[in-house]
């Protein structure tokens, strides 16, 4: 009996993922339009998604990341 329990238990959990990953891919396809819109209206869209990372980042950790790429644009004589 525990064995059909189990494998019941781990077939729901599977369809679960399954289910789940197919909405991932719903909502990718969603992203890829409105940033394929974005881009129509003329807005960049690796800016666009730069910022997306940005915003996604803690403030300190996004300051950091600043003051380090600052340091290698000045080390590469980028100003």
């Amino acid at each position: 009996m525990t064995d059909n329990v189990s494998a019941e238990q781990l077939r729901q959990f599977i369809e679960r993922v399954e289910r789940l990953e197919e909405e991932k891919k719903g909502f990718a396809d969603d992203i890829k339009d409105v940033y394929s819109e974005a881009k129509s209206t003329g807005f960049d869209t690796k800016t666009m998604k730069s910022i997306v990372r940005l915003r996604k980042m803690e403030k300190h950790h996004r300051d950091e990341a600043d003051a380090l790429l600052e340091t290698y644009r000045k080390a590469l004589g980028l100003h």
